[in-house]
């Protein structure tokens, strides 16, 4: 048994995906494999065959999931399929259930990608209540969507997204199916390729470029139950063996504060540098990390002012992290795309205080995307700092370096959907620090909470019947 909403979302969903899958569609009168071989030409690549199938399948379906892991070309594919809609006067909206998922989405295509929220025109009524501009009476006008980051997706805001595609448009879904699932209920990536009701391709092949980074040899082995390559020498994925929880933190520490920015004056140890941890609790969790680090990284100055909540001191200056979905707050853009202003701070949005007025009873925030909100007191206990943050709360963000401990804990948490999550995070670092009976206890460990859901038993019901035909 489980939540009424959830239920009536279940079935939105499943109606609403056999509806498109079978749906007439616009077709384009144009040679997808010509147009491939002159995206290949252009940008100097050869698309391996499973990626050739994802693009073509893209024009051969109403809807797709292309599933993957790091460096199998989703990003390549994504750009092509939007290069080909749009050489045939089509247009194409792209959108990522997180605002830091978003910009990576608009800095890798060069258009602008928005998040689901924000594609749907989320508002707020005058009673304070959230809804959604764009539904059922009021569509989204575009003739393809392209969704990335899709094992993000919980089935509430999966069914509020399909209610707003309009017949006859095509929706390409894109994720990576072995990452976590959404924090919010269900399983809905999973169960759509489950259903083998949609047109699914599954990238295995890591393109040739690919194949020099440690991170991404190392995260396809861990996700097939290998050891990684430990310290290759010139690579890009470390392992630090200490034993003690004590060793852990303490290398941690040293390791953000002065090993790695020595190694590479770039990486600024706020911003480019994030600890990921499977949990909150313990020496080695978010919370005391959180603690350890603010005191070296951003210490009391009379220079800064400071707000206590609880027992965290928020000062200005500190990594935070909005950790549930607000859809009141307000919100103005400093510079970048989108938007100039509007409504909603989400759970998952990264930035920094950029000042604390004990005059007006506020704190402001500047996020990653450019957004400022100013906080009013009451709304402080949504905010945590973020030197630290869960592997959880990591989803459907990059950073360039990442540090993450591996340690003896509890079988939910220490498992390898953790473990590769969090190293997939990293673009140009990653260091473990920890034991490597730990670190093979995650790998081998298979151990995930179950997620109750019957998404891919209703769509297999209903379309086993002889009334449902696609062909």
């Amino acid at each position: 048994m489980y939540a009424l909403p959830y239920y009536y979302c279940e079935l939105g969903v499943t109606n609403k995906i056999i509806t498109l899958s079978i749906e007439n569609f616009q077709t384009i009168n144009s040679d997808i494999l010509f147009e491939i071989e002159a995206f290949e030409r252009k940008n100097n690549i050869k698309f391996a065959d499973s990626q050739k199938d994802a693009i073509i399948g893209a024009f051969e379906n109403g809807i797709e999931i292309i599933t993957g892991g790091p460096g199998t070309g989703k990003t390549t594919i994504i750009k092509c399929i939007i290069e080909i809609y749009e050489n045939n006067g089509m247009k194409v909206l792209l959108a990522a259930p997180t605002g830091r998922a978003a910009k990576r989405m608009t800095e890798s295509t060069g258009r602008e990608a928005k998040t689901i929220h924000r594609l749907l025109e989320m508002g707020v009524s005058d009673e304070d209540n959230s809804f959604f501009g764009r539904g059922e009476g009021e569509p989204l006008e575009g003739d393809v969507i392209i969704i990335d980051e899709a094992s993000m997706i919980d089935i509430m805001l999966m069914n509020s997204l399909l209610k707003a595609i309009k017949l006859g448009t095509r929706v390409i879904i894109v994720g990576d199916v072995d990452q976590l699932p959404s924090v919010g209920p269900g399983n809905v990536l999973r169960d759509l390729i489950n259903s083998n009701f949609i047109n699914v391709v599954r990238l295995n092949e890591i393109f040739r470029q690919e194949k020099e980074s440690m991170i991404i040899v190392n995260a396809h082995k861990i996700n097939n139950g290998e050891m990684p390559y430990l310290n290759k020498k010139g690579g890009d994925f470390f392992f630090d063996n200490r034993e003690s929880n004590e060793g852990i933190l303490t290398t941690i520490i040293d390791l953000v504060n002065r090993r790695l920015p020595s190694f590479n004056p770039n990486w600024n140890k706020v911003r480019d540098i994030q600890i990921l941890s499977p949990t909150r609790k313990g020496i080695l969790g978010v919370d005391n990390l959180n603690n350890e680090l603010q005191a070296i990284l951003n210490p009391p100055d009379e220079k800064k002012r400071e707000k206590k909540v609880k027992e965290v001191i928020f000062r200005e200056g500190d990594k935070v992290m909005q950790t549930k979905n607000n859809y009141s707050l307000k919100w103005t853009r400093i510079s970048g795309y989108g938007d100039k202003e509007g409504v909603g701070v989400f759970n998952g949005d990264m930035g920094f205080i950029e000042s604390i007025s004990e005059e007006n009873r506020t704190i402001t925030v500047v996020f990653d995307d450019e957004r400022r909100v100013v906080y009013e007191y009451i709304y402080l206990e949504e905010l945590e700092l973020a030197y630290a943050i869960t592997i959880h709360k990591s989803q459907g963000s990059e950073f360039r370096v990442v540090i993450t401990p591996a340690f003896m804990g509890s079988a939910f948490l220490m498992n390898r959907n953790i473990l590769y999550t969090g190293i997939t995070r990293a673009k140009e670092l990653v260091v473990v620090v920890g034991s490597q009976k730990a670190l093979k206890f995650m790998i081998e460990n298979t151990n995930n909470m179950e997620r109750y859901s019957s998404l891919k038993e209703r769509i297999i019901e209903i379309t086993s019947e002889d009334k449902i035909y696609k062909e």
